[in-house]
């Protein structure tokens, strides 16, 4: 990771650099001709995947592929009840009415953007392959966009798409279901781009193996196939039985997991470290909590921390400020995110063997591929288990006989969707989705909830910049959606 410490050191100035070279109204008289005009790729890769180093000693990483902002966005760890608030449960009583995409587009998107315009534009592409060869790179930014953009869409629905990045202010929303339409086509495009020339410095997540990086492609088809379940089953049988089928594959073992690594230093620390440094506004929910303790789940002591008895004991969830005040006076002592979690060294994980085997055992169940749903089941718990440190033979073939954990011919989906949300721990975002996606497992909302609904919200609402600075591109997606620009609307995917 030294590598990545001092590639670092310039990502300020590079951002600096990339904004020179795009303005020409002054002439030369600005230009420093001793400076490079033109942005170098491989740090512009590093920090689309990492984020921008904070500028204070307990500042977090916020954006990039894996932080505060993706995996690890605390918001929706509370809506899919992970965690329970400490303090200040707004969040948790689904005060939310709007979020703001900007550090998305401005930062990650545009890191990614920049990357793929300079290796595709003849006046700078021979400069940049310095960098690695331009169809390497052209094939890493487009696969990294197109998860981004993913994550996007999920968390709002229609959004801008096809027309941003292009340094416009106005600009239309696409529908999702487009945008799901050309990530499922860059996604295939962007795999078959690879050649055999230099690998792409700055990759922090698979040091340039193109082998990793199709698997990673494949997976991503194959979990953006599975959200069309309800809403175009036919298409995402197609293109989840193409990535499943493709000789390049896709993640089924640890080793090959989608995981951004942090180091020792706080400026490239775990996110969750520097979420806890000097504070604790969230525990572990007792919903997760009491879920793990009713199967008798090694992954608790991994996921959570016991008290001073040696008992978990899990944050209840949704409760007033109030309420808060009189449970944590009484009970002092509750679950916090575990030591390992919230270790400066802890990776983020953004797919992992188990999410993708369990992808596996729900498409053989659907009928779309054929494999053993049951297999496939069993090995996906054995790999979060794995990843967690926690696997024991003996513990593994009681846990998988047990009568709470074997699924039955009628309850398979539910078992499936019970365990993709234990082994997605800590990623919030993906377990809020497929959440939302499955109805699994059966989340009932707080009953304080302050929202107009009272229900776990579905969506994000728009940036409330965007009426007054968007206002007909705004206005035309606000229309599309059943019950306005509410956190009750639900997405292209989301149906009853």
């Amino acid at each position: 990771m030294t590598t990545v410490k001092n590639r670092f050191m310039t990502l300020g100035l590079l951002t600096g650099l990339g904004l020179m070279a795009s303005c020409s109204d002054f002439g030369d008289q600005n230009i420093n001709p001793n400076a490079a005009v033109t942005p170098v790729t491989s740090a512009l890769l590093t920090e689309a995947m990492l984020g921008v180093p904070p500028t204070t000693a307990t500042g977090a990483l916020l954006e990039g592929i894996a932080g505060r902002l993706t995996t690890l966005a605390p918001e929706p760890r509370l809506f899919a009840q992970y965690w329970s608030e400490s303090q200040y449960p707004e969040n948790s009583l689904y005060a939310t009415t709007f979020a703001d995409w900007n550090r998305y587009y401005a930062v990650t998107l545009q890191d990614l953007q920049t990357i793929i315009d300079y290796n595709t534009d003849e006046s700078t592409r021979a400069y940049v392959a310095q960098f690695g060869s331009n169809n390497n790179q052209l094939a890493t930014a487009r696969i990294l966009k197109a998860y981004v953009f993913s994550v996007v869409t999920d968390r709002w629905g229609d959004v801008p798409y096809f027309n941003a990045l292009k340094k416009q202010t106005q600009v239309e929303y696409d529908p999702q279901q487009a945008i799901y339409a050309d990530l499922f086509k860059e996604l295939k495009e962007a795999s078959a781009q690879f050649d055999n020339g230099r690998a792409f410095d700055g990759d922090i997540l698979f040091a340039g193996n193109a082998t990793k990086w199709k698997k990673f492609a494949n997976s991503l088809r194959m979990i953006l196939a599975l959200r069309l379940t309800k809403v175009d089953p036919a298409t995402g049988r197609t293109e989840f039985t193409a990535a499943y089928n493709d000789a390049a594959g896709y993640i089924s073992t640890n080793a090959d997991n989608a995981t951004i690594r942090y180091t020792d230093v706080n400026q490239f620390r775990n996110p969750d470290n520097a979420l806890f440094d000097g504070r604790s506004d969230y525990g572990v929910s007792d919903v997760l909590v009491n879920k793990l303790e009713s199967l008798s789940d090694p992954r608790l002591p991994a996921y959570a921390t016991p008290t001073s008895t040696g008992d978990f004991v899990g944050l209840p969830y949704g409760l007033t400020r109030d309420l808060l005040i009189d449970y944590t006076n009484d009970n002092p002592e509750y679950a916090l995110p575990s030591a390992k979690v919230l270790a400066k060294t802890q990776p983020s994980y953004i797919i992992t063997a188990s999410q993708m085997l369990l992808a596996k055992a729900e498409a053989s169940v659907l009928g779309w591929i054929s494999a053993d749903a049951r297999t496939a089941y069993n090995d996906a718990i054995r790999a979060s288990w794995e990843q967690w440190g926690v696997y024991d033979a003996a513990k593994y073939t009681a846990y998988i006989a047990s009568p709470n954990v074997a699924p039955t011919a009628g309850d398979i989906l539910a078992k499936i969707g019970d365990q993709r949300w234990i082994a997605l721990y800590p990623n919030g975002s993906e377990a809020w989705t497929e959440w939302r996606r499955t109805g699994y497992p059966n989340l009932q909302p707080t009953p304080y909830a302050v929202n107009e609904s009272k229900q776990i919200p579905r969506r994000y609402g728009y940036p409330n910049t965007e009426p007054t600075l968007n206002t007909a591109a705004y206005e035309a997606a606000v229309g599309r959606l059943s019950n306005g620009d509410k956190t009750s609307s639900r997405v292209w995917w989301d149906k009853p």
